[in-house]
């Protein structure tokens, strides 16, 4: 009766014993109904009074047990069901150690799966880093990340929509050859991935090492930096021979 709520067969059938008869029993009388040995009976019902499932009196220096009511038993057993999952709820998970491999990916859509799934996984902050055709892809989660509350930074090469207001906006110079495709992924400042194109093909490097993290998080900010100094002064900017041509050599 009891077992699949994570009691011992004895004590199984001792309840079953008590629950099935409408007086009390002694220890002899539990033997008898339930079938467990004697040499086990006051131990089983040692345990089953420490769980407060069975009743004990003493009466003209007998002893009698009787079992807790059905209904109070089904409630009993859903308190100790909720108790036992809030205490599993706020068990501290181990630390995953750091994986500071680097790990490459190769193949676009293997790559976009990837990215998709990390974005998935950010608890605190986003910093996404790509063309607009690209990052339209994911701005339904991004959106939702940000909608939660989660940071989310975004720097568009080409305009984007969203509801998302940290987003910072390339428009490429028509005579920007160096300008390349390329992605930016960092998750809560703790894995970035850096997808680029090779050789007509897209490949990828992932992984948790901080040094990496830090530089690329760092990358991201040099783009968003250089391209709100170009934005706001352009014109000055590309007055100056020297400045554009060094301008249109970067990748940002």
């Amino acid at each position: 009766m009891l077992q699949q709520f994570g009691f011992t067969q004895y004590e199984s059938q001792v309840y079953q014993s008590l629950i099935t008869v409408d007086q009390p029993l002694d220890a002899t009388g539990i033997v008898k109904r339930s079938g467990v040995p004697r040499s086990k009976v006051y131990e089983v019902l040692h345990r089953m009074i420490e769980k407060g499932i069975i009743l004990e009196s003493t009466i003209e220096k007998k002893r009698l047990y009787t079992a807790l009511p059905i209904d109070s038993m089904i409630e009993k057993l859903k308190a100790d069901f909720e108790m036992n999952v809030e205490e599993l709820r706020n068990t501290k998970v181990k630390e995953t150690p750091v994986d500071d491999r680097v790990w490459m990916l190769k193949d676009d859509h293997s790559i976009r799966v990837i990215m998709k799934d990390l974005l998935q996984q950010a608890d605190e902050s986003i910093f996404m880093s790509g063309w607009s055709d690209d990052l339209a892809t994911y701005l339904p989660i991004l959106e939702a990340k940000h909608a939660s509350g989660k940071i989310v930074n975004i720097h568009s090469v080409g305009g984007i929509e969203t509801s998302i207001p940290t987003v910072s906006t390339l428009v490429p110079d028509s005579e920007h050859a160096m300008l390349e495709r390329s992605r930016i992924l960092i998750v809560d400042e703790m894995e970035m991935l850096f997808a680029g194109i090779e050789e007509m093909k897209w490949q990828s490097i992932r992984t948790q090492s901080r040094p990496l993290v830090k530089f690329f998080t760092e990358f991201f900010y040099h783009d968003v930096a250089l391209t709100e100094i170009t934005q706001k002064y352009r014109d000055t900017i590309m007055k100056d021979k020297d400045i554009r041509e060094v301008l249109l050599k970067l990748r940002y």
